[in-house]
C-alpha cells in the first residue's frame, strides 16, 4: 500500500527525511509512552498538597479523579446527568466511566506526564484503567499517615466540605482500609510502589518525594 521511502528520494533530501524521523519518532514516544503515577492515600494525607509540588517542580499535569466526575457533572451532559443519578442513589460509579473521563483528559493534553490522584481506589479501577488505557502506571505514590493525623488534619482544614466530620472521615478511612489497600498491595508487589511517610512539614515530606522523581530522566 505505502510506497517505499527510497522511491521518495528524488522529492525529498536525506536531511529533510533525517528531521522528518525525528519529529515523527518524538510525536510517537509522546502519544504512545506517557508516564503515568497513581497517587494514593487516605483523606488527609497531604496528597493534594504534594501534587502541587510535584506539578510546579517536574512539570506534570494533575488528573483528580474527583475533580473530573464533578465537573463532567457540571457540564450537564447526558453522562453527567447519569453520573449524578448514580451518586444520589448511594451507588459507584462504574470504574469505566471514571477511566474514560481520565482517558480523555490524557489525549486533550499536549503533556506526557501525569499524575492521577486518588485513582485507583479499588481492584476494579485498576483492572478497568489497564484494559481500557492499555498501560500500567511507571510509578505509584503512597502517602502513609497515622490515622489520628489524617482525621486531625481534615478537621483542621476548614474547606466546608459537608464530610470534613469524625463521623464521616472514620467511615472514609475505614472503605481506604478496605478497597484501597488491596491495590497497594498489588503495585508494592510488582516493585512499583514508594511508600512516603507523610509525617511532617510540606517541605519535608516534599524532599522524600523528589527523591523519587529526581531518579527518572524527563
Amino acid at each position: 500500500m505505502w510506497r517505499r521511502v527510497n522511491l521518495l528520494s528524488p522529492l525529498i533530501s536525506r536531511a529533510k527525511l533525517s528531521v522528518l524521523s525525528q519529529v515523527i519518532a518524538g510525536f510517537s514516544s509522546i502519544q504512545k509512552y506517557p508516564f503515568i503515577t497513581f497517587v494514593l492515600g487516605g483523606p488527609g494525607s497531604g496528597k493534594g498538597t504534594q501534587c502541587a509540588k510535584i506539578v510546579e517542580t517536574f512539570g506534570f499535569t494533575h488528573l483528580s479523579a474527583g475533580d473530573l466526575l464533578r465537573d463532567e457533572i457540571s457540564s450537564n451532559s447526558e453522562n453527567g446527568v447519569m453520573i449524578l443519578d448514580t451518586i444520589k442513589e448511594g451507588n459507584i460509579v462504574p470504574s469505566e466511566v471514571t477511566v474514560k473521563l481520565i482517558q480523555t483528559a490524557m489525549e486533550s493534553s499536549r503533556n506526557r506526564k501525569f499524575l492521577i490522584d486518588g485513582f485507583p481506589r479499588t481492584e476494579e479501577n485498576r483492572v478497568a484503567f489497564e484494559q481500557i488505557i492499555g498501560a500500567e502506571p511507571d510509578v505509584v505514590l503512597f502517602f502513609d499517615c497515622p490515622e489520628e493525623m489524617m482525621v486531625k488534619r481534615v478537621l483542621s482544614r476548614n474547606q466546608g466540605r459537608i464530610d470534613d466530620n469524625v463521623d464521616t472521615i472514620m467511615k472514609r478511612l475505614k472503605v481506604f482500609r478496605s478497597l484501597s489497600l488491596p491495590v497497594i498491595n498489588y503495585y508494592s508487589d510488582k516493585g512499583k510502589l514508594y511508600k512516603i511517610d507523610a509525617v511532617g512539614t510540606e517541605n519535608d515530606i516534599f524532599e522524600k518525594v523528589h527523591k523519587v522523581f529526581a531518579a527518572y530522566e524527563f
